[in-house]
C-alpha cells in the first residue's frame, strides 16, 4: 500500500507480547528490518519499546536487547518487575508497561496521524478508541493464524486497520540461518531479538504475560 512520506507514525511495541506473538508463529523478529519498513511508510517519529527488567538478577538476556535497541532508532523504556507471594504461596514476578505505553501515546497522539501498536492486550482497546478520537489511524499487529488467536476479540474490532504478523514476516522476520540453534526452553526474549553478536547468554527474561511463576 502507497503511503504518503507526510504521514507521521509511532510505532508502540509491548515486548513481551510481540515477542510470544513471534514465538508461536515460528520466527524471529529483525527489529532492523522492522525500523526500516515502517521508515518506508512515511515519517517514523518515535519508535517505542516497553520492557520490564528483573534487576536482581546478576545478567538478563534481555539487556543486550535493550542496549542495542537503545542505540539504533529505538525509545526504550523499561521497568523494574515487583515480586508478590499469590494466596496458594508461590512466588510470581509482575511487570505491567500498560500505563506506561497508555501515557506516551496519549502524549503523542497530537502530534500524529498513525499509530502502530505491536500488541493483543485487550486492555489497550479503550486507549486506541482515545487515541482515535483525537484523529490518529490506528493499526494493530498480532495474529489470529495461532489457536487460540494472540489478539483480544475487542482490540482487533476497534483499531482502524489489523495487520497479522504472518503477512509482515517476510519484510520483519529475521534470515533463519542467522537463528542460533535452540538450546533448551531456556530460550528468552533478548536471544531472540538481539542481533546475532549479541546472542551470547542465557537468563530469565519475561514471557508473553504480566505474570511470571518461580
Amino acid at each position: 500500500m502507497s503511503i504518503s512520506p507526510t504521514n507521521k507514525i509511532a510505532l508502540f511495541i509491548d515486548g513481551a507480547n510481540l515477542y510470544a506473538t513471534a514465538k508461536t508463529l515460528g520466527f524471529d523478529i529483525d527489529y532492523k528490518r522492522l525500523l526500516k519498513e515502517f521508515q518506508s511508510r512515511g515519517t517514523l517519529l518515535r519508535a517505542f519499546y516497553y520492557t520490564a527488567i528483573i534487576e536482581d538478577q546478576e545478567y538478563s538476556s534481555i539487556r543486550p536487547l535493550i542496549d542495542w535497541l537503545d542505540y539504533n532508532g529505538y525509545t526504550v523504556v523499561t521497568k523494574a518487575t515487583k515480586e508478590f507471594i499469590d494466596a496458594s504461596g508461590r512466588r510470581k514476578v509482575k511487570g505491567n508497561m500498560d500505563i506506561e505505553l497508555a501515557v506516551d501515546a496519549m502524549e503523542l497522539a497530537e502530534h500524529i496521524d498513525q499509530m502502530v501498536l505491536f500488541s493483543g492486550d485487550g486492555d489497550f482497546r479503550s486507549l486506541v478508541e482515545a487515541v482515535q478520537r483525537r484523529g490518529v489511524r490506528v493499526t494493530v499487529v498480532s495474529t489470529i493464524a495461532s489457536q487460540p488467536p494472540m489478539i483480544a476479540d475487542e482490540l482487533r474490532r476497534q483499531a482502524d486497520v489489523f495487520t497479522d504478523l504472518v503477512e509482515l514476516q517476510s519484510k520483519l522476520g529475521r534470515d533463519p540461518s542467522e537463528r542460533p540453534a535452540p538450546r533448551d526452553r531456556g530460550e528468552r526474549e533478548g536471544r531472540h531479538h538481539a542481533p546475532q553478536f549479541l546472542q551470547r547468554a542465557t537468563t530469565m527474561a519475561p514471557r508473553g504475560d504480566d505474570d511470571f511463576e518461580e
